[in-house]
């Protein structure tokens, strides 16, 4: 079957220096566009990742107290991997994230701290392309961030000592987005994003019984390979791109 045309995805910019990828669990990122953001930070560009939980509820058979601190370990190690270096936690608790001013407060912060160009986050909307329903978390820190994006330029709006507004945010990318715009080709990136993923250990050893590098490999790639089909036949990462 020939795709059209019309359904092309169209490359990503590339005039921005500094992306900040907001998420709300440890992982979401590695799931969602890792290999983009290796390809990304070969280039010269600084990625940094901020995550609204540290996942703790996140594995049924280890309590919150101890998977909380493991998932930031693996996280870390997971973003060195693909060049990110500064990782933030805002500490909202994992499985009860709520949408509103106090999260789009902390995620304006941030915002203003990095004065990123391009802003990531994931998949926001209650579906993932009408087949799986989306968790309460991804909504609400995806719904938010879109809003922030916004917020962190009105200097009425959360005005903290020290913060001065940021105005220059010039898009919000989503990823996983079942309405992608735009996309990365994934080719150079992806055994970053395997490997990258694979730092997510203890989390992929409870979600599969599969073996965990395989497991890895066919999702990330399997995915990459559905998208390119929509960009020109290269494996690729997609996102729906917001301008502001």
């Amino acid at each position: 079957m020939t795709v059209s045309t019309n359904d092309q995805l169209k490359p990503m910019p590339e005039d921005w220096k500094r992306a900040l990828a907001v998420v709300a669990h440890p992982d979401d990122l590695e799931y969602g566009c890792s290999a983009a953001i290796a390809s990304w930070t070969d280039g010269g560009r600084e990625v940094t990742y901020v995550l609204a939980t540290r996942g703790e509820a996140g594995i049924d058979t280890l309590e919150p107290e101890k998977c909380g601190p493991l998932r930031e370990q693996e996280q870390r190690a997971s973003a060195a991997v693909v060049g990110v270096t500064e990782v933030e936690f805002l500490d909202h608790k994992d499985g009860v994230v709520e949408y509103g001013t106090a999260l789009r407060r902390d995620i304006a912060a941030a915002i203003r701290r990095h004065r990123p160009e391009l802003v990531i986050t994931l998949n926001h909307r209650d579906t993932w392309g009408g087949v799986a329903w989306n968790t309460p978390d991804h909504v609400a820190v995806g719904r938010a961030t879109l809003d922030a994006a916004g917020d962190a330029g009105n200097r009425w709006i959360f005005p903290e000592p020290g913060l001065e507004p940021w105005n220059g945010v010039r898009w919000v990318a989503v990823a996983g987005s079942s309405t992608p715009t735009h996309a990365v080709d994934a080719t150079p990136g992806m055994e970053r994003a395997v490997l990258s993923l694979l730092e997510h250990r203890t989390y992929i050893e409870v979600l599969t019984d599969e073996e965990p590098e395989a497991y890895v490999r066919n999702f990330l790639t399997g995915f990459a390979q559905t998208t390119g089909e929509r960009f020109g036949g290269k494996p690729a990462v997609a996102f729906e791109l917001f301008s502001r």
